[in-house]
């Protein structure tokens, strides 16, 4: 639906006053305001002073509902007493050693117990970070330089898979920013999320394929779900050819399963890369894969990793803390909820007329204002992205915080009750009523 068919109500206040003025002060010392371009959005972003299990507030007082979450990390929630005390634990006893500790090791065994592909693991410092090594790392295994990555994708920030979003599967990317040479992005190609049929040809028609690189559920345009038999088919797809298969999990790894997506849909990558969750709200990457490919990398092999911070004492203390807080009664309540969820604010949107669906996996959940289906990222495109802007605003202004775009996805944690539920579902009503309606 257009754009111009949704609009917002005119009277809608925000009472954020000192986070204008830490704005304004903001933009004379950062860029844009902000230090991560996600986090800005008009006329001015929330301030936040202080976050506890399922909300948080802001500068003036202001208390929300938080399904932002940090964009997916804390799983638990705002300052769980578990984490809180393993991390001013790990503090007292030091902070950074630039030397293995057991946390590390620790760290590294529970993420390799939990996730199918991996037999072993290189921690590292953020999602970025465990991309970028697991396509160094795939072209060294292979000796081969191409990779594929989906339409819509993202995978960190890193000039090789920083290209302009696009539909059409073998046509050369173009850099997706300044500063980046179209020389970085020559062997990176697109294909389509959920089509097999032009993923095979694009394999077929190119011999110097190291990887395919994708979210297994689609988390940076929306949340977009793999149709039934599509990884499968790619899992397949990608040994017929020698082509390696990395599943980014920065998003789903322990958000879906303790195993990731890849143990909730039983299709296991060659390499899988994590980030987000397993960090408990502090910075933390990983690459996890099969031994042979591992192996590969140094000290033990030629491919070259490393990080001062990687594998940190302070992270892997929390990490382990949110590890040991995950069973399998977790997993069934958050999916109850995200389902409940994602049910009532369909029949919210139903009753109102609106054209727009809901995506729903686990915790895991989006409202796309313009379309009844979204499976790839040309749809998403399509979608109504002023109008979700209407949304958010008005849902900011009922007590609800969301990652501030259409292209992002919305998370619960173990923290959110049913009261917190309740008042999620009365916002949407209240907000698709008043805030967002047909001209």
């Amino acid at each position: 639906m257009p754009a111009s068919t949704y609009q917002v109500d005119e009277g809608f206040s925000f009472m954020r006053g000192y986070s204008e003025k830490l704005y304004n002060r903001s933009c004379k010392v950062m860029p844009g305001g902000v230090s991560s371009p996600i986090r800005a959005f008009s006329p001015y972003p929330s301030f936040i002073s202080r976050g506890e299990g399922g909300m948080m507030c802001d500068v003036d007082g202001n208390e929300m509902i938080d399904l932002c979450l940090g964009y997916g990390p804390l799983i638990l929630g705002h300052g769980h007493p578990a984490v809180f005390e393993a991390v001013m634990r790990q503090a007292n006893q030091g902070m950074l050693f630039g030397a293995p500790s057991v946390q590390e090791l620790e760290m590294a065994e529970k993420l390799m117990k939990r996730t199918p592909c991996a037999d072993m693991v290189r921690l590292a410092n953020s999602g970025t970070e465990a991309t970028m090594h697991a396509i160094r790392l795939a072209r060294g295994f292979t000796g081969r330089n191409g990779i594929v990555k989906m339409s819509g994708g993202f995978h960190g920030a890193h000039d090789a898979l920083l290209v302009r979003p696009g539909s059409a599967a073998m046509e050369r990317c173009i850099p997706g920013s300044s500063g980046v040479p179209e020389d970085a992005v020559r062997n990176t190609l697109l294909a389509e999320y959920n089509d097999l049929e032009g993923m095979s040809e694009l394999l077929t028609k190119n011999d110097d394929i190291a990887a395919v690189i994708l979210e297994p559920v689609m988390g940076n345009c929306g949340l977009i779900l793999p149709e039934e038999g599509y990884l499968e088919g790619l899992r397949a797809i990608t040994e017929e050819n020698g082509v390696l298969l990395i599943f980014d999990e920065v998003i789903t790894g322990l958000r879906l399963a303790p195993g990731g997506a890849q143990e909730s849909f039983g299709v296991i990558p060659d390499i899988c890369t994590m980030g987000k969750a397993i960090g408990g709200g502090l910075p933390a990457g990983a690459v996890l894969g099969k031994e042979e490919i591992m192996s590969l990398i140094s000290p033990a092999g030629s491919v070259y990793v490393a990080g001062t911070f990687s594998g940190n004492p302070m992270t892997s203390a929390a990490g382990n803390a949110v590890m040991n807080h995950l069973d399998a009664t977790t997993y069934r309540t958050l999916d109850a909820k995200g389902r409940k969820l994602a049910d009532a604010i369909r029949d919210m949107v139903s009753d109102r007329g609106m054209n727009a669906c809901v995506n729903q996996i686990g915790s895991m959940f989006q409202l796309f204002i313009g379309r009844d289906e979204v499976t790839n990222h040309a749809q998403a495109q399509e979608c109504d992205a002023e109008a979700f802007r209407s949304l958010f605003l008005g849902l900011l202004d009922n007590g609800v915080y969301l990652p501030p775009s259409q292209y992002e996805t919305n998370f619960l944690c173990t923290e959110h009750h049913q009261n917190h539920i309740d008042k999620v579902v009365e916002a949407f009503d209240t907000t698709i009523r008043e805030v967002v309606r047909s001209a």
